[in-house]
């Protein structure tokens, strides 16, 4: 049975797929499904585990086609997607008793600074750069740091990921793209765990939801590998700003 109404079944589904699409490319598909699951009915606690569940779907489907695209080497990055599943973990374990408070304060400002630096950084592209971090050392600062975030909060995630692969790995944007999915996808199976201890997870609508992520995601990668940075830095600005402003009217 479906748990939020055969009603909303439909605004569910289009929103699970639109935010595939966009998830795959830029990340913040967030903005799209968690007011979708609120305007449904859902509490704040089941929209945030149920967006895990479906969010896994997507992140995990974009994660194979940049892999099967040669993007990422999967073997390469086992020990990576393991530290953000752990991460992930504990920091949805954490969720109920740490203070949140002044993250949620402090998230418009880093998300409107991401925007600005994908907008207005020179020189942008496909290519990679100079390595100003080794992979051992980024595997284990940033992909902890932003993992336990992403179970702890989770909005702006995929975006923390990208500018870190960008500016300390020295990765092209394509590239980016095509790791931080993969660690979103660890990293929302960790999340998801914390989330379905505690029993918050609506799962026949995660499940429904899901297989729309997967098909939106498969679109929205094609797209990338395609075209590339050309529309990922376009796409990573405006659902930056987005989420800036929607993280903002929260706390207004």
């Amino acid at each position: 049975m479906f748990e939020l109404g055969v009603q909303v079944l439909p605004l569910l589904l289009c929103a699970a797929f639109v935010a595939g699409f966009v998830d795959a490319i830029a990340g913040g598909g967030g903005l799209i499904t968690l007011p979708a699951l609120l305007l449904a009915g859902a509490t704040p606690i089941e929209a945030l585990g149920t967006n895990k569940v479906q969010g896994m779907f997507g992140s995990g489907t974009a994660a194979w086609s940049f892999a099967r695209g040669g993007h990422v080497d999967l073997r390469k990055q086992v020990r990576p997607a393991l530290t953000a599943f752990v991460a992930s973990a504990v920091g949805a374990a954490l969720a109920t008793w740490l203070p949140t408070d002044v993250l949620r304060y402090a998230l418009p400002v880093v998300m409107v600074c991401i925007a600005l630096f994908f907008a207005f950084k020179p020189g942008l592209d496909d290519l990679d750069r100079t390595e100003r971090m080794t992979p051992a050392l980024f595997g284990l600062t940033m992909v902890p740091m932003i993992g336990g975030y992403d179970g702890l909060l989770g909005p702006g995630a995929g975006s923390f990921y990208m500018i870190a692969f960008v500016t300390l790995a020295g990765y092209g944007v394509l590239k980016a793209t095509a790791h931080t999915k993969l660690l979103n996808f660890a990293s929302n199976i960790g999340g998801l765990l914390g989330f379905a201890l505690a029993g918050a997870p609506l799962w026949v609508t995660g499940l429904l939801m899901g297989l729309c992520q997967m098909a939106g995601a498969r679109l929205g990668s094609a797209l990338a590998m395609r075209i590339g940075a050309r529309v990922i830095k376009p796409l990573l600005v405006v659902t930056s700003t987005l989420l800036a402003a929607r993280l903002l009217w929260d706390l207004i």
